[in-house]
């Protein structure tokens, strides 16, 4: 498809505000810099679904905030009160059932846009120069929507809440040296009850917030190093890219739009799929479900934490899965970024899908018997790939030609 050229936007070009509008951007220019950044911004013309993840986890987090502070409100952080309250919430306060629905379904849709926003950019090798401080900061807002949603998991204080607590305070408190204490400071006392739960729960409340600056780090790196795109070649010329307006707005919209039909399929229809029936009962210290197991999206590195003998050292497996993604734009230092033009990376990195998938189910049956050897296989493949592959592969790979413009990918030089 052929679109016209179009002359970078100046702010010469940018039109004169009258009335309120002018006034206000006068003494403080908000409305020409929205403008300028949603509306001018030049934008890769050859951007994909993909590229909707974003939108995407910016809606799905204002709404998480919005129902968040209303269940904040109707919610008690004791160990006598927690299961109660939620109970009230979803049987008494009025909507309560809704909010609470918007929120476990947001939390858990939340995390699989992620999750695919993750891939999107391992895939497109979004993490390379000069996008490296777009990576972090993508790679800490995932640790802390993480370190938020297992906060969150813990606040009804169901069975599954209380076991699944039990089982990371224990693994801190395996570190060699400050284990106990860490343990200490999370628990709060020498059980899991009061201390341990307003703890968490102003944990998840703060770490919510926080998120919010984070996003507004991230949403600045991509305007300043400009937003990658699936050949991973940079713009050359106005040709190779549009205006973010209207052309991304309405592609935005349509994957807004369809995002929100399995949202809403998912919290109407099969609102248990996103929850552990177990946590419909209360916590019970004197009895131990017979299946201990987190959400889905812990999955993964509840079964690299259970695939090795110790505690600790499947606590740093676990951790250092994620802290492996941080050296990623060092470790890969091949010129090309898109794996659509690196046979090799593109096979290894479906191979890192595979193991990620098979950690969650060995996670899920307790890494036993066959699981478990399946379980240390893929975590070898997984570290392997990140730390052996890539650098190697990187110095000797043959890659595919690559195009000499984004325009010219498209069929238009």
């Amino acid at each position: 498809m052929s679109i016209p050229d179009q002359k970078q936007t100046s702010a010469s070009s940018t039109p004169p505000y009258s009335g309120l509008a002018g006034w206000i951007n006068r003494r403080l220019p908000v409305i020409s810099a929205f403008r300028a950044e949603y509306v001018d911004f030049r934008v890769p013309r050859n951007l994909n679904g993909w590229w909707n993840f974003g939108a995407i986890l910016t809606l799905v987090l204002g709404l998480m905030l919005a129902s968040g502070i209303f269940l904040a409100m109707n919610y008690t952080p004791t160990d006598a009160g927690a299961f109660l309250s939620v109970e009230a919430i979803e049987r008494q306060l009025s909507g309560g059932w809704l909010l609470r629905a918007m929120h476990m379904t947001g939390a858990n849709l939340f995390l699989a846009a992620l999750y695919l926003h993750l891939f999107r950019g391992l895939y497109y090798g979004s993490y390379k120069a000069p996008r490296e401080l777009l990576w972090l900061t993508g790679l800490v807002l995932m640790l802390m929507v993480m370190a938020t949603a297992f906060a969150g998991y813990l606040l009804p204080w169901g069975q599954m809440s209380y076991w699944g607590a039990d089982v990371i305070t224990k693994a801190v408190g395996a570190i060699p040296g400050i284990g106990p204490t860490l343990e200490h400071i999370m628990t709060g006392s020498d059980h899991l009850g009061d201390i341990f739960l307003h703890r968490f729960f102003v944990l998840h409340f703060v770490l919510a917030f926080l998120i919010v600056g984070v996003v507004g780090m991230h949403v600045a790196a991509v305007h300043v190093s400009g937003s990658n795109n699936p050949t991973g070649v940079e713009p050359r010329t106005p040709k190779d890219t549009v205006p973010f307006y209207p052309y991304y707005v309405s592609k935005d919209l349509v994957g807004l739009i369809l995002f929100a039909m399995v949202f809403a399929t998912l919290m109407f229809f099969w609102p248990n799929m996103l929850i552990e029936p177990d946590n419909y009962t209360p916590a019970d210290p004197m009895h131990t479900p017979a299946d201990i197991e987190p959400e889905w999206y812990f999955l993964p590195f509840y079964g690299l934490l259970q695939s090795v003998p110790s505690k600790f050292g499947g606590l740093v497996a676990a951790a250092g899965s994620l802290l492996v993604l941080f050296a990623l734009p060092w470790l890969d230092r091949s010129p090309v970024r898109s794996m659509r033009f690196r046979p090799l990376c593109r096979i290894g990195l479906l191979g890192v899908v595979c193991a990620f998938i098979v950690l969650a189910d060995a996670g899920k049956h307790h890494a036993q018997g066959g699981w478990l050897i399946a379980a240390r296989l893929a975590g070898l493949y997984y570290f392997g790939y990140f730390l052996v592959f890539l650098p190697l592969v990187s110095r000797t790979e043959k890659t595919r030609p690559l195009p000499s413009s984004i325009a010219a990918s498209q069929g238009d030089a």
